[in-house]
């Protein structure tokens, strides 16, 4: 990644497209679009300064969510400009806490947030998610849990209690892929949240793991923060045909 994007957080595709990759990072409010073949970075200003984790492009608007579970929304048509209109804010739609992902669903319209560390749960019992729609405003619709107790009986990194760092659905499976860069784990759960795989991550490979997206054809992408002698980067997965 180039300097602006060291501290690269989240990232996502337009339908799934891997032609383009789309990315935050948690300093600055601006979108940034980068192609693979081009090394010019493009970015549209959303907002002011601050921690923004995790973003989504639902249909025709852009998603974007802040640590304190603030959200923000604005036209996908204007990515393509420097500068535009102040994004759309929503505020106390999620209870206090701290969120680091965020995920939309092309076909439901459903996007779903989950805590990184929320006051109404117990990191070593369970972790608390949230489903909100977009209709005529953005509004909380339905919940969801992650049972760490059995999260722990698939890996030994979540002893001291699960903290996600972003989340993706896989399109080929509907199986949910969730990311901790703290634990330093993949988790994989069926599309009832139940845990069913866990995948250790090596620092070696993953300094920071940050953001997660898959493309339509089923290839996983993870973005790492970069550090004062590393480069932020995104690591492709590619889909194994079976």
């Amino acid at each position: 990644m180039p300097e602006i994007l060291k501290e690269i957080s989240g990232i996502t595709f337009n339908k799934g497209r891997s032609d383009s990759v789309y990315a935050i990072q948690d300093e600055e409010g601006k979108l940034f679009r980068l192609g693979w073949q081009n090394q010019k970075v493009q970015h549209v200003k959303f907002g002011a300064k601050g921690d923004y984790e995790d973003l989504a492009i639902l249909k025709d608007k852009v998603i974007i969510l802040k640590s304190n579970g603030d959200l923000y929304s604005f036209p996908f048509a204007d990515v393509r400009f420097e500068n535009m209109d102040k994004a759309k804010e929503w505020k106390n739609i999620l209870p206090k806490g701290e969120y680091e992902g965020l995920y939309a669903d092309q076909v439901s319209g459903e996007i779903f947030v989950l805590c990184k560390n929320c006051s109404q749960d117990n990191a070593e019992k369970k972790v608390s998610g949230y489903i909100l729609k977009m209709t005529g405003g953005l509004k909380k619709t339905g919940s969801f849990a992650l049972d760490v107790e059995k999260i722990k009986a698939l890996t030994s990194k979540v002893k001291k209690g699960f903290k996600p760092s972003a989340l993706t659905k896989n399109p080929i499976t509907g199986d949910w892929f969730i990311l901790s860069s703290l634990n330093k784990v993949l988790i994989v759960t069926d599309k009832n949240w139940k845990p069913k795989e866990a995948y250790p991550l090596s620092s070696n490979n993953f300094n920071q793991p940050e953001g997660i997206a898959f493309d339509k054809n089923g290839n996983l992408y993870i973005s790492n923060e970069g550090d004062e002698t590393l480069d932020g980067n995104i690591l492709k997965i590619k889909r194994l045909i079976k």
